[in-house]
């Protein structure tokens, strides 16, 4: 029989954040709940602040009865001359039964001790408070808590506990907390718990009395007061998906309202403003025209006909945030861009303060400069200008109070300053790229500066043993050397990977830049969506120029996904079979006046007329180099390559080596698995 479960656990305000990283484990970590009890079923998990729901629809109010089939030892094994040995004494222990209610049963083609227990099916009810408590103790939240005299703890006290099959209460225990047959709605209704009848009650409950259950409805009614209110006012309305998601966490009641700020604040940067509402206040920033205005959006919790107060108490709270922020940069502007004090931050044990990483910069920016110094306009002494000014607003009092607005602030601060366009803008740009969406630096010039910094990140940790283990990556470096590949491909600056890691890295201390290398390589695996051993492919040919990298890859790629690529690629395996004792970095030359077969001379041919040709790209090379596939076989049918005659058989294992020398150049294709 089917009847509908609901479970509310209600809980003190929950913080948005851990609940929003946990969320998409909740319901499968319920649902293994509920296969391990064989009561797996349709259910539908809601979240307010102060509790967490699950409703099933029809759900079993009893096990199915099972029957469970145990083997043992043979009989040879467990009996010996009639009297049971303790193989046999084991087993009926381990089935909890006495020996004569052991029998035996034909299994493979030996007879061994067998039972079959039949096992009943409990009641839900008796089960629900185990799993109650077992999913409760899963859930992930980071910091916990205890409270009163509870020994376990959780993100936040548990106030109350609501487990209903149908209209029954079940008897459950959660944290001290006893199941009752009662909620507790919006505080402004009322603070008393109110009796629930039955689980279709509940929702009428919540629904009139303030808490709009379901977190999509609240998305819902957020973004539908948005629209209303950018209509009103011909504004647009900055939605950051995660502060929302934060603020469909913290409400029960979501109602969007409007507030405004006085004007003089506007005389900051408009990122300054946008960080302190949404960092501090959970407020949404207001554009008109692409320009911030002196409002913002705060969506509220509040649950009254006459939302004025509401807006005042958020504007009263937002003045003293913006005043600090217009003190710190009225203080910085006065004080200037000065590298005085970044001698005493300290970079990392062993590196030195961030007056040394500056200096390693420049060091790496001078030479990256040289190389790339053709697609320039910038000179050498606006570059040491960037470089000197990157890191100075780390000690200004804005950046201090948002870290997060480095390098943002600098290029404020050296704009006002009157430094050139491109050293502000390279300031701003320092730490691009920052994860997968982000921007990148809109120069070469600004990308300099942003790959000096990164690179000397990459090998100073590295040259101290700072090295990313497992998923711990503290330093970022990963995304460091993702934004490296990134600015590398879009600017297409040549970087060959092995030669400047070994350039690079004399002015650090020795260590393994194998491991470097190994490291800044394992990530393309992560940057492609190709199959992995295309990859592979690549590098087992030596290449270790970044962009020939890209090329190589995208083009095997579209190469092993075309169609037929495996019956050609079944030849070709066969000449990388043939040639794997060839050294692919000697000069092969295959002697025409030792062909001896029409077959030899036939691919040669073909051969020569393939190099001989110019290619638009490495796929098109590649596709050449496939098209001997016909003359390859021909040759493989007709010739023996092991020929006796030394001269012969040699000759002959370099007319193959010649072929898959020309294709090892883009990749060794031994290493493709299709």
């Amino acid at each position: 029989m089917l009847k509908p479960l609901l479970i509310e656990i209600g809980v003190e305000e929950l913080p948005a954040i851990p609940l929003l990283k946990e969320l998409k484990n909740i319901e499968k970590k319920w649902l293994k709940i509920l296969q391990e009890n064989s009561l797996a079923c349709e259910f539908e998990f809601y979240y307010t602040p102060r509790r967490l729901t699950l409703l099933h629809s029809e759900f079993k109010l009893k096990q199915e009865d099972s029957v469970e089939e145990m083997f043992g030892a043979p009989k040879a094994i467990a009996f010996k001359d009639g009297e049971p040995t303790n193989a046999a004494l084991g087993f009926a222990k381990k089935c909890g039964v006495s020996l004569d209610q052991i029998g035996f049963a034909q299994k493979g083609n030996k007879e061994v001790l067998y039972y079959k227990k039949e096992i009943v099916g409990k009641d839900s009810s008796e089960l629900l408070d185990s799993m109650i408590n077992k999913f409760m103790n899963s859930l992930e939240f980071g910091k916990s808590m205890r409270w009163g005299s509870n020994s376990k703890s959780f993100i936040r006290p548990i106030r109350w506990l609501n487990v209903m099959l149908d209209s029954k209460k079940v008897d459950c225990e959660l944290y001290g907390v006893s199941s009752d047959t009662t909620t507790f709605v919006h505080r402004v209704k009322s603070f008393d718990a109110v009796e629930v009848t039955d689980i279709k009650k509940y929702f009428e409950i919540l629904e009139s009395s303030g808490v709009t259950l379901y977190q999509d409805k609240r998305r819902e009614d957020i973004l539908k007061d948005f629209k209303s209110i950018e209509s009103k006012n011909s504004i647009e309305i900055d939605l950051d998906e995660e502060l929302l998601d934060e603020v469909v966490a913290i409400t029960e009641n979501p109602k969007a309202l409007l507030g405004s700020f006085d004007e003089k604040y506007l005389r900051l940067p408009s990122e300054v403003i946008v960080t302190s509402m949404k960092e501090h206040q959970r407020y949404f920033p207001v554009f008109k025209d692409g320009k911030i205005t002196n409002s913002f959006v705060v969506v509220s919790n509040a649950l009254c006909d006459d939302y004025s107060k509401v807006i005042e108490g958020n504007e009263k709270v937002l003045r003293p945030r913006l005043d600090d922020s217009l003190f710190f940069y009225d203080n910085d502007l006065k004080n200037g861009l000065s590298k005085d004090g970044l001698e005493n931050v300290t970079f990392m044990d062993g590196l030195g303060s961030l007056t040394d990483k500056i200096q390693r910069e420049k060091k790496i920016a001078n030479i990256l400069f040289e190389m790339y110094k053709s697609k320039l306009s910038q000179s050498p002494a606006q570059l040491e200008r960037a470089m000197d000014l990157a890191k100075t607003d780390l000690m200004s009092e804005m950046v201090y109070e948002f870290t997060e607005l480095q390098g943002l602030m600098g290029y404020y601060y050296s704009v006002e300053a009157g430094e050139d366009e491109c050293v502000s803008l390279a300031i701003k740009e320092q730490y691009l790229p920052q994860g997968e969406d982000s921007d990148i630096p809109s120069s070469v010039f600004s990308a300099i500066v942003a790959l000096s910094i990164k690179l000397d990140t990459l090998i100073g940790l590295f040259s101290v043993n700072q090295i990313p283990t497992g998923s711990r990556d503290p330093f970022a470096l990963r995304r460091a050397v993702n934004g490296i590949f990134k600015i590398l491909k879009e600017y297409e600056l040549e970087f060959d990977i092995k030669k400047m890691v070994a350039k690079l890295s004399k002015e650090y201390n020795s260590f393994d830049q194998d491991k470097l290398i190994e490291f800044i390589f394992d990530r393309l695996n992560k940057a492609y969506s190709v199959n992995p051993s295309v990859i592979k492919a690549v590098l087992s040919s030596g290449e270790s120029e970044v962009n020939k990298i890209d090329k190589k890859i995208i083009a095997l790629d579209n190469i092993v996904n075309a169609e037929g690529f495996k019956d050609r690629f079944s030849t070709f395996k066969r000449v990388s079979n043939i040639s794997k004792d060839l050294d692919m970095n000697e000069h092969l030359i295959a002697d025409e006046t030792l062909f001896s077969t029409d077959n030899e001379k036939s691919l040669y041919k073909a051969y020569n007329e393939v190099i001989s040709k110019k290619y638009i790209d490495y796929e098109d090379e590649l596709d050449a180099l496939f098209s001997l596939k016909n003359e390859l076989d021909s040759f493989f049918e007709n010739v023996m390559v092991n020929d006796k005659d030394e001269k012969i058989k040699i000759n002959r294992l370099s007319l193959v080596g010649l072929i898959y020398q020309s294709i090892f150049k883009i990749a060794d294709i031994k290493e493709i698995s299709v």
